[in-house]
């Protein structure tokens, strides 16, 4: 259900072993098991002052280590769904229980994943006895505005179960302001993190093996300034060294000076095979002896890699088992900076044979990412068209998608198969705005002729149905669906193929947007016969489903459509047990329909409880007309079971979301049926006003001034640089405060208060 499983994944989650000749810092330790009472602590300082090797200590004593879940980030995890994954599943190795709803909501299709999977995630953290601490080490490498949106939303609703600890070399983007006015923000810093005289003295003996007078220690920590780095190149200075006094006089305590100390010192130190293989491979993040074997040629590496880690070279394992290895930065910064000296053209070589690796290994994406970084841009589109299915299959879209629109953008050749696919790596991880950006760069190269995509008799079929179904803005859709849908349907000819079906269901869903209810089920039935159908990935077959029963009820079939949800009932349940709320594109239009048959037959029970469902996922498909049909069913539900209160706030609900966006005729009459038997005046009850009980936050406050005014929640999300999930999140917590069922009860209610 989520991506695949790789060699780098279970490493990532692993907190780094001890270093020989590592210092107790019971100081740090102390301050770090005392930042357990505030929701965030942050580590930070410039590279080198030994961030991540005190909070492994510290997460490795005997109370933190059951306790703790640890991610090692690198830059090839700025993206939401990868971050998101490598978070939940290092939470699910301290708690099973935690995250397991959420990391299967990360694979679904056709919504945004990480807007549910949140959600779910602080539910379970709600509701679990443990304690637990998130440990995310250099987080700077992060720099995509929807990781930090979803960190600063998983910070402001962190239940006591967890709190987090962040380790970069600059402030991380949160509002730390309000967190430390607050109390709830520990901090360490530089001048924390320097080792004091003592600390000093016990790190040259244990690396060193030998005890300086206290002059010279004294004077090794003024130079240094109890820099990590400085001290530890101190210790390798005076090892073995029948003079240390002198060894020591000779470091300096700056950056550029401790450089030219790591390649005059350190590197030559070494053997002639081990420093051409540090520098050689100084083009990768992590090493382990068979990728080197493979960049560098030869054997014998892991032997090599292991002898530098014990002599304590500024190369550290990663894992108990000392498979995979990282230089420290400074290292590795003078590595390359020898590199490109000594070989400035072996750089693109030695990333294409890693990259080689990686696709030995079935890693398509970390192969791809490093084609890219080699320069090799149109290797990189070859790999991501020959394996698209690694991608889709492992629930690896989004990464499709970043790195796809990173080749393009790195000057990679336009590829018509390659930009359907981005497109449909769009929808399946619910950007839609991406997915008409790449449905209109790919309809610029594909041709009637172009070469078939897998499933698909034709590839212009299988854009000119992504078009007809995702192409268009919802107010923006018109004749041209009818058209697109049309011409897929007539190139798509083969009925034992599912691009068959799913031109059909794409030229269907247009004539449903243009009230042509019967040329829908026509489409939609001949098709549901074809074995082909069997063929649909499941999401899509139960949005078929989903779509020929709701076009049945509309034409008076009530029977058929109660006999095609019958025949998905289970698959449906099965994919909504698996991702909750992230089904919501799969599975919305069934449960509106079962809603609205439970109604006719009487069922009030199941019908309300249905259509709630139903409203729950219309919201997180971000679809407003569904949204306002399944209010305005729960509306009539309410009111045949007597609840008028309830019928009035559902019907106050689905007029704002249609006062706020276009809907279609049918979804506007539906609603103002109900608003008529509700009666024009009471279609809005005054609540009673309260006491505010929970502060709100922020973010919360700035979303409520928005709404004070007439923009959409669209426009409000682009004024405050969120997206609109986001928004959509805030804006749910903000109704559970304020006792506000909309959004205009909402500003009312702020006003009252002062708020607004």
């Amino acid at each position: 259900m989520g991506p695949p499983s790789s060699p780098l994944l279970s490493v990532k989650h692993v907190v780094p072993p001890a270093r020989p000749g590592a210092v107790v810092r019971q100081r740090l330790y102390d301050r770090l098991r005392a930042a357990q009472d505030a929701r965030l602590c942050v580590v930070v300082a410039p590279a080198g002052w030994g961030k991540t090797t005190v909070l492994a200590l510290w997460a490795r004593e005997p109370e933190q280590r059951p306790r703790t879940a640890w991610v090692s980030l690198d830059a090839s995890d700025d993206e939401p769904v990868r971050f998101w994954t490598y978070v939940l599943t290092a939470l699910r190795g301290v708690d099973p229980q935690v995250g397991k709803r959420a990391l299967a909501a990360l694979s679904a299709p056709a919504v945004e994943p990480v807007a549910v999977a949140l959600p779910l995630l602080i539910n379970d953290l709600a509701a679990t006895s443990g304690r637990y601490v998130l440990v995310l080490d250099d987080v700077h490498v992060l720099h995509d505005r929807r990781v930090w949106e979803a960190l600063e939303f998983l910070v402001t609703y962190l239940p006591e179960s967890l709190r987090v600890v962040m380790a970069a070399r600059a402030d991380p983007a949160l509002p730390l302001a309000r967190l430390r006015a607050r109390g709830q923000l520990t901090e360490l810093r530089a001048a924390d993190l320097r080792f004091t005289l003592e600390e000093s003295t016990a790190l040259v003996a244990a690396v060193g093996g030998v005890r300086l007078p206290p002059s010279s220690s004294t004077q090794l920590w003024e130079r240094t300034e109890g820099w990590a780095v400085g001290l530890q190149l101190a210790a390798l200075s005076v090892r073995g060294s029948d003079q240390p006094e002198a060894a020591v006089s000779r470091l300096r305590g700056d950056d550029r000076h401790i450089l030219d100390y790591l390649a005059t010192e350190v590197l030559d130190a070494l053997e002639p095979v081990e420093r051409d293989l540090l520098v050689r491979t100084s083009v990768l993040d992590r090493l382990s002896g068979s990728l080197c074997d493979a960049v560098l040629g030869r054997s014998g590496s892991a032997e090599i890699l292991r002898h530098v880690e014990d002599v304590n070279l500024f190369v550290a394992a990663l894992d108990p088992g000392r498979r995979w290895y990282r230089c420290h930065s400074l290292l590795r910064d003078v590595l390359r900076r020898e590199l490109e000296t000594t070989h400035p053209d072996a750089v693109p070589s030695l990333l294409g044979r890693a990259a080689d690796w990686y696709a030995a290994e079935d890693r398509m994406d970390e192969a791809a990412r490093l084609l890219i970084a080699a320069g090799d841009v149109d290797g990189a589109m070859d790999l991501l068209r020959t394996s698209q299915a690694w991608f889709f299959e492992s629930g690896a879209a989004a990464v499709y998608l970043q790195l796809g629109e990173e080749a393009v953008s790195s000057g990679g050749a336009a590829d018509a198969e390659v930009f359907v696919m981005l497109a449909y790596a769009a929808v399946l991880s619910g950007r839609f705005d991406r997915a008409r950006h790449w449905c209109d760069a790919a309809d610029l190269l594909v041709e009637d002729r172009t070469p078939s995509i897998d499933g698909w008799l034709s590839a212009r079929a299988c854009l000119l149905t992504m078009r007809a179904a995702y192409g268009h803005e919802e107010g923006d859709r018109s004749a041209a669906d009818l058209v697109e849908g049309g011409r897929a349907v007539h190139l798509e000819t083969d009925p034992a193929l599912p691009g068959y079906v799913l031109a059909r269901a794409a030229l269907a869903s247009a004539h449903m947007r243009a009230e042509r209810y019967g040329d829908a089920v026509a489409l939609l039935n001949e098709a549901w016969q074809h074995p082909a159908r069997a063929l649909l990935p499941t999401p899509a077959l139960l949005q078929t489903a989903g779509l020929l029963a709701l076009n049945l009820l509309q034409v008076g079939a009530a029977e058929a459509a109660r006999e095609v949800c019958a025949e998905v009932a289970a698959p449906a349940d099965a994919v909504e047990h698996a991702w909750g709320e992230a089904a919501a594109a799969s599975v919305a239009w069934l449960r509106l329909v079962e809603g609205r048959l439970a109604r006719s037959d009487g069922d009030l029970v199941f019908a309300r409880r249905r259509l709630r469902r139903a409203v729950e996922l219309a919201e997180v498909w971000g679809r407003d007309v569904e949204l306002v049909r399944a209010l305005s069913s729960l509306a009539e539900v309410q009111l045949a079971a007597g609840d008028r209160q309830a019928a009035r706030e559902a019907a106050t609900r689905a007029r704002e979301v249609a006062d706020a966006a276009p809907i279609r005729r049918l979804a506007a009459a539906e609603l103002q049926a109900v608003e008529t038997r509700l009666g024009r005046g009471a279609v809005r009850a005054a609540r009673r006003l309260g006491r505010l009980h929970e502060e709100l936050t922020d973010r919360e406050l700035s979303v409520l001034q928005a709404f004070s005014g007439p923009a959409t929640q669209r426009e409000v999300s682009a004024a405050l640089f969120l997206s609109v999930n986001t928004v959509k999140g805030y804006t749910k917590s903000l109704y559970r405060k304020l006792g506000a069922s909309s959004r205009r009860d909402a500003v009312e209610r702020g006003r009252a208060l002062g708020l607004v």
